[in-house]
């Protein structure tokens, strides 16, 4: 699992979002709030919920084409039951939460492949 998490807010702008995810080489974005996790941000969600369409992405929000469907696991599961269901819901990446559902990671299908798993 990787602890150190890049975060978006909903009121971001895609474009601020996109440049989080070009700086920082990653693909998928926890989006927060006061509130904890309320969506996930991918770069496939990127392509077909905003480039396809033709959204302009100084205006739009990441809360306009954020997952707001959260699959997560907790950070105290079993890694082979956190693969099981990932793999059961194609899933690349998930975010962790801990039992007071604060996120404290993102797990991601290679992590497991690293670890032989």
């Amino acid at each position: 699992m990787s602890r150190h998490i890049h975060l978006v807010r909903p009121e971001e702008t895609l474009q601020s979002a996109a440049a989080i995810m070009a700086e920082r080489d990653v693909a998928f974005l926890p989006v927060v709030d006061a509130s904890g996790l309320v969506g996930t941000l991918t770069d496939r969600d990127v392509i077909l919920r905003a480039v396809a369409p033709g959204l302009n992405a100084e205006t739009t929000l990441v809360s306009d084409i954020m997952t707001t469907d959260i699959t997560y696991c907790f950070d105290d599961e079993s890694a082979s039951t956190v693969l099981a269901n990932m793999l059961a819901l194609h899933l690349r990446r998930i975010a962790v939460l801990d039992r007071q559902n604060r996120l404290t990671g993102v797990v991601s299908r290679s992590d497991f492949a690293r670890h032989n798993l």
